[in-house]
């Protein structure tokens, strides 16, 4: 990845406000191969320290076409990007792999790391990802009704939870 610019990081070095990095300016979430893999705009997450490891976490829906890539690779990236890519990743958020090529849309340059997974040569910040624990949210696990009447009420089905190892973090 050195001749792409990312020198690899400590994720715990990271100086970014991860509530901000995630909830504001938005990752892409992407997994597959090389043949075939789907990414999407993702702000539900987060990063932290669990079972003695570095991880993040991200919820996914299963009606997401990237939902099928993630189940069927044992990882996938996180890709955070300088605020000129917003175009590109509100695309991503809006449209469905289903349907369009998003790489040809946004422009955005796809690699592969080191591990195999999917990433963008544009990203600042590439976050390789090795799945640990995956569950779908139970409805009558909600001890607030709060999220279930704002988030899923009206369309789609309730979220699969991925709880994930930081395998690789590589910064600009």
């Amino acid at each position: 990845m050195e001749k792409l610019n990312f020198r690899q990081t400590d994720p715990a070095k990271l100086k970014d406000n991860l509530i901000r990095l995630i909830a504001s300016d938005w990752m892409l979430v992407t997994a597959g191969t090389k043949e075939k893999f789907n990414t999407m705009t993702a702000n539900w997450g987060g990063m932290g320290y669990l079972w003695n490891k570095n991880v993040v976490f991200i919820f996914v829906r299963p009606e997401r076409y990237t939902f099928e890539f993630i189940e069927s690779n044992d990882g996938f990236t996180l890709t955070f990007f300088d605020d000129r890519y917003r175009d590109a990743l509100n695309l991503c958020g809006i449209k469905s792999g289903r349907n369009c090529d998003k790489v040809a849309e946004t422009g955005l340059t796809p690699f592969f790391t080191g591990s195999g997974y999917p990433a963008f040569a544009e990203a600042r910040i590439v976050i390789e990802c090795r799945k640990l624990y995956a569950t779908l949210l139970d409805r009558n696990q909600f001890l607030d009704a709060e999220p279930l009447d704002t988030h899923y009420k009206t369309k789609g089905g309730l979220h699969k939870l991925y709880i994930a190892e930081i395998e690789k973090c590589w910064t600009r």
